[in-house]
């Protein structure tokens, strides 16, 4: 079985100007919630994933560094002193800590496991329990982007129908680029983090996932996840949207492209595939 898409962390400095474009973007985000170590989100959810746009909550201090951790709160700052957008690739897990023991083996992550609940809103105003389990992967070479896997522990409290109808008719996202200055070295670790064989491409990678694929090209700045390719309904209504909300995109192929310097620096394709 290949692997999921669970979610994508996209950091940004000012999260409240982050909830308001992606509602621009004609998605539906959820409210503003709190981690128990300062980070503060916002859930864009889809039937099985979801995007979590992330920004560093009132009086957020980095954690200090533990030997063995892999520190989502300082990971996330880290990230936000260089730059924004889309920081860090989540799989789904049925097994956090069988996920974790398998990294190490793999020798791409000597880490504990990381577990936390904190409480959400639904739609209808109501508040429950959610928690989560994580498990981290980590390679020198692509250090600019994050990689876990997350187990959840109440799903039917943290995934809602409701929560994903958006007046974009996105249904989920379909594929990502990854760009590093050796895609060869990329593919080592993402073969071994996505459970998934490389196929050669262009003068890149094409990994399959389940539901989605991930694009591994070369680069000649810093690496990192640079792109999502969202599926959506009509790309009409998409149209329709943007223009709404006065935000510049172009029809490129079977594409509604917005580029990442419109979008806190996340390059977003909607196309009806």
């Amino acid at each position: 079985m290949t692997r999921a898409l669970d979610h994508l962390v996209i950091p940004a400095r000012d999260l409240a100007a982050e909830a308001e474009l992606y509602r621009r973007l004609g998605f539906q985000v959820g409210a503003r919630n709190r981690h128990p170590w300062g980070t503060e989100n916002h859930i864009v959810q889809f039937d099985g994933a979801f995007l979590e746009l992330i920004g560093l909550g009132e009086g957020f201090a980095p954690p200090a560094p533990r030997a063995r951790e892999f520190s989502f709160a300082r990971f996330v700052h880290d990230y936000l002193a260089t730059r924004e957008g889309l920081g860090m690739l989540v799989l789904r897990s049925a097994d956090a800590e069988a996920d974790r023991r398998s990294f190490e083996a793999r020798g791409i992550g000597d880490f504990e496991r990381f577990d936390f609940a904190r409480k959400a809103k639904r739609p209808n105003g109501e508040i429950v329990d959610v928690a989560f389990s994580l498990a981290f992967a980590a390679a020198p070479a692509l250090a600019d982007t994050g990689f876990f896997v997350c187990q959840q522990h109440f799903p039917e409290n943290f995934w809602s129908a409701a929560a994903q109808v958006h007046a974009n008719g996105a249904l989920g996202v379909s594929e990502l680029a990854y760009a590093h200055p050796r895609p060869d070295l990329a593919a080592d670790f993402l073969e071994r983090f996505l459970d998934a064989p490389r196929q050669a491409r262009d003068d890149g990678f094409v990994f399959a996932m389940d539901g989605a694929r991930l694009l591994c090209r070369p680069a000649t700045g810093r690496p990192g996840l640079t792109a999502m390719r969202i599926r959506v309904s009509d790309l009409d209504r998409v149209a329709a949207g943007l223009d709404a909300g006065a935000l510049r995109y172009a029809r490129r192929g079977d594409a509604i492209v917005i580029e990442a310097s419109d979008a806190l620096g996340v390059g977003i394709a909607f196309a009806a595939d």
